[in-house]
């Protein structure tokens, strides 16, 4: 989910899907590429351009904000039209390949290419449709808004993936080959109150606990889903059985995504927005020994950043080890389908 205002407002997805429909209306696009309603039919390979990022707009020489080290970004670009809404990434162990995963109910499978530690190109990617059970298309919006993404289990190769989905609620597990999403096996159960979640706030965080009594048990959190309470809502998987779990709402920011260190804590990426204030994104560290069923969480920011940095819709956090053992955390936005005032930005940072 995309738009951080307040319900009755003005959505920011409403103004900006309107000039993206624009944008995106007078290009050709080959009629073998599209399935039902325009949804993208089969996997295909693109394109991708990239343009390296500074950090810091006002070109400070720095590279150390709050506890990030900054790597290397880049702005992604490409001429394949479901290229964008990226909501959800993870990175291979070794952090040469990445998943991503749309709210249009696409995926994007990429290799990472680097200039010392900085990424410089993404290289041999292939861009593919969500599949509902038994492989059928979702060609409705409500059934294919994928928010969340997690590696359960294997590799980019064969293993499977956890992706969560907002207005229809849900969290499938769905196998991965040869770098490939296929169509999804079943579903977690989830506890009752998700589904009284709202339909575009829902699950957009997904992971899983690394290390530690708890390691293998899913996390998930919604977007918003307060209830006045002060805290955002979650659930922890233990041996398949959803609890609740919560993380203090700080300053009215809404979740976006979540990713799981190797201690066995847990990275939490958040976002706000307001006309007034424009666009920010924060990073939260849980401790793993405060992570349990029915815990009320709150964790330390490790970073904030607002609009004097090279941001923009950050909805995707992901964390991998490199080649000396330092933990590595990529972030990736969503554009909203409107390159006429956002972008796709792909971030890297060494956790201090």
């Amino acid at each position: 989910m995309t738009s951080p205002i307040r319900a009755g407002a003005l959505t920011r997805r409403a103004l900006l899907g309107g000039l993206a429909a624009s944008a995106w209306g007078a290009r050709p696009l080959a009629q073998e590429e599209t399935g039902l309603n325009g949804v993208l039919a089969k996997p295909q390979t693109i394109k991708i351009k990239a343009r390296p990022l500074p950090f810091f707009r006002s070109g400070a020489d720095t590279h150390h904000f709050g506890g990030l080290k900054y790597r290397g970004g880049l702005v992604l670009t490409s001429p394949a039209k479901y290229f964008g809404g990226w909501s959800g990434l993870v990175m291979e162990p070794s952090g040469k390949r990445l998943v991503s995963i749309s709210d249009e109910g696409s995926w994007l499978a990429a290799s990472v290419e680097y200039a010392e530690e900085a990424p410089s190109a993404l290289v041999r990617a292939t861009i593919g449709p969500l599949l509902g059970l038994g492989g059928r298309p979702l060609p409705e919006k409500a059934d294919r808004d994928a928010e969340s993404l997690a590696l359960l289990e294997g590799t980019f190769q064969h293993g499977t993936l956890l992706i969560g989905f907002e207005r229809k609620h849900r969290i499938g597990r769905f196998p991965i080959r040869e770098g490939e999403v296929m169509a999804p096996t079943d579903y977690l159960r989830l506890p009752t109150e998700a589904g009284r979640m709202p339909a575009n706030q829902g699950l957009e965080a997904v992971t899983l606990i690394e290390a530690g009594p708890l390691r293998g048990s899913v996390v998930a959190f919604a977007e918003r889903y307060t209830r006045g309470s002060g805290y955002h809502t979650g659930w922890i998987w233990v041996a398949g059985a959803p609890q609740r779990l919560q993380l203090r709402d700080i300053g009215g920011f809404n979740i976006t995504d979540a990713a799981g260190l190797p201690d066995g804590g847990l990275l939490v990426l958040e976002r706000y927005f307001r006309w007034s204030e424009g666009v920010k994104m924060r990073i939260r560290r849980v401790a793993a020994r405060d992570i349990r069923p029915g815990a009320r969480l709150t964790g330390n920011v490790v970073f904030e950043a607002d609009q004097s940095y090279e941001i923009d819709n950050m909805e995707g956090i992901a964390v991998h080890q490199d080649a000396r053992d330092e933990t590595v955390v990529s972030l990736i936005s969503d554009d909203n389908f409107n390159p006429l005032l956002q972008r796709t930005v792909f971030l890297q940072f060494t956790l201090l």
